[in-house]
């Protein structure tokens, strides 16, 4: 069974996650904080393979240079946003702290595709609403999935920055997460994991 860590970075508090079983590891959303998220996978004693970004808003993507050259390993994201990696206004940044950019990801998924990395079978979910391009990542042999900005527990993404979309993300997690069975964790990119059921049952935008 693999195992979740959550690495709560910056004072946005962004979830970055390193789910590893056994010895191999992936990435998912390395926000600031690189040096936390270094020793996290140190103490785990895995080696990463990969960095899984959900979406390219600054909050996700402040460590992925400084992770990405560290351990060597290629970035995947959906091809909407590859380009925003490379463009402050796109990724927000330019509106926080310090403008910056990131170097092109390795891999650019197209919407609903299934792919393996080491052991990890991953089936990647287009969810755009928060974003054009965010992606929910599906674990489906470990019955979770990592929602990014989409799903959160009692509560959804934000919809109201450039090019968000209320209706889009609605449909989205009706559509792609919602769809899949009760029993699944949701890990979002902001707060505590919940589940799918919970959320279907419970969350007040879908009463």
């Amino acid at each position: 069974m693999s195992q979740v860590v959550t690495v709560e970075t910056d004072t946005i508090k962004e979830n970055c996650y390193i789910i590893s079983d056994h010895q191999d590891a992936l990435i998912i959303d390395p926000g600031n904080d690189s040096e936390e998220i270094v020793k996290a996978i140190s103490a785990l004693q895995v080696t990463p393979h990969a960095i899984l970004i959900t979406h390219a808003h600054f909050d996700h993507i402040g460590a992925l240079e400084v992770i990405r050259t560290t351990y060597q390993i290629p970035v995947y994201i959906n091809q909407i946003e590859q380009a925003w990696l490379q463009d402050p206004d796109k990724n927000l940044s330019s509106s926080y702290r310090y403008a910056f950019t990131c170097q092109p990801a390795e891999h650019v998924l197209s919407p609903v595709v299934n792919f393996q990395i080491g052991s990890f079978q991953i089936e990647a979910r287009p969810t755009p609403g928060h974003t054009p391009g965010s992606t929910s990542y599906v674990f489906a042999s470990e019955r979770l999935v990592f929602s990014g900005d989409a799903l959160f527990k009692h509560a959804i993404g934000r919809f109201d920055f450039p090019e968000g979309s209320e209706t889009a993300l609605l449909n989205s997690i009706r559509k792609q997460l919602f769809t899949l069975p009760d029993d699944y964790v949701v890990y979002p990119g902001h707060g505590l994991p919940t589940t799918i059921g919970q959320e279907r049952a419970t969350n007040p935008f879908f009463r």
